[in-house]
């Protein structure tokens, strides 16, 4: 795993990517710092994030990932690595590490800022006010954490195609979706019988993924329609559980939503921990997706 950790921390030194993400990523967090903590004078250094946040979801991570296995895919080097005396996991596993080095790079440039704003303010402001480092470096972090979650399903996403443009429209299309998570929470109907119909159809829509995915029609078609009778059985006994029930999740689940208490300087542990779950999950994902290309092969 070592040994393509760096070959992939290499290659984006190597090349213009990396360095294009850390300058673009300086360039937005310095523009923002400028704006609200020095022009403004706020001193919360959270709102440099908050600034980035929607950029950083919608450009700079998809276009970080896109190549990261779709480049691999479409040179048909994969199959040399599908060979190689070494498993997926410490491969797909070397890959993440490299990706997460960079942004950490590009954040501890990032670190220096409120330092040197409190030195700043503290040589101009009368009052003795100052920066709240618990804010500003628990926002970093918290941050670091969410780009970590993007930059799995980044990688995923570009697991499942040849072209890098293609995974890196499909990867904006997903995390702009799920930026907006919760706005769209907020619009759907309250109805009951909208939700069930909603799952319903989720529901096909996931059974024919899993048909491209496992080239199975009778134990998709069987998934599938296990999941419309709990469905069913579910709806007919707690129908008064559907009100507002995609709401409900959608905000339950939301990746932005979750950093917010990191802004306040609180460390939300129960954030933490979903974080690296969603990490996971999509390095697990990402790894059996390249698992079952290999065994087909």
């Amino acid at each position: 795993m070592l040994a393509i950790y760096k070959k992939e921390l290499h290659s984006y030194f190597t090349s213009v990517l990396g360095w294009v993400f850390i300058a673009f990523f300086l360039v937005m967090t310095g523009l923002y710092f400028v704006l609200y903590n020095l022009i403004n004078g706020i001193i919360n250094f959270s709102y440099v994030y908050d600034g980035i946040q929607m950029i950083f979801v919608f450009l700079l991570v998809p276009v970080l990932t896109m190549r990261s296995v779709a480049e691999e895919n479409r040179q048909k080097t994969d199959q040399l690595l599908y060979t190689a005396p070494i498993s997926i996991t410490k491969i797909i596993a070397g890959k993440y590490l490299a990706l997460i080095t960079l942004l950490a790079a590009a954040m501890a440039i990032v670190c220096t800022y409120p330092l040197l704003f409190n030195n700043l303010i503290g040589k101009a402001a009368s009052n003795g006010e100052t920066v709240d480092f618990a804010v500003a470096y628990g926002s970093t972090f918290g941050f670091f954490l969410l780009g970590a979650a993007y930059i799995a399903i980044g990688l995923f996403i570009s697991s499942m195609t040849e072209s890098q443009v293609i995974a890196a429209v499909a990867s904006g299309i997903i995390m702009i979706f799920t930026y907006l998570m919760s706005g769209i929470a907020g619009l759907l109907p309250a109805d009951g019988i909208f939700h069930f119909y909603f799952l319903a159809v989720l529901i096909l829509i996931l059974a024919v993924v899993l048909y491209f995915w496992i080239h199975n029609g009778w134990l998709a078609a069987a998934v599938g329609l296990a999941a419309e009778g709990l469905l069913a059985a579910a709806y007919l006994f707690f129908s008064d559980r559907f009100t507002n029930l995609i709401s409900n999740i959608l905000e339950h689940i939301s990746i932005t939503d979750r950093y917010s208490n990191f802004t306040l300087g609180i460390f939300d542990g129960s954030a933490l921990i979903y974080y690296l779950s969603v990490s996971f999950l999509f390095v697990f994902l990402t790894i059996q997706r390249i698992q079952k290309k290999r065994y087909n092969r």
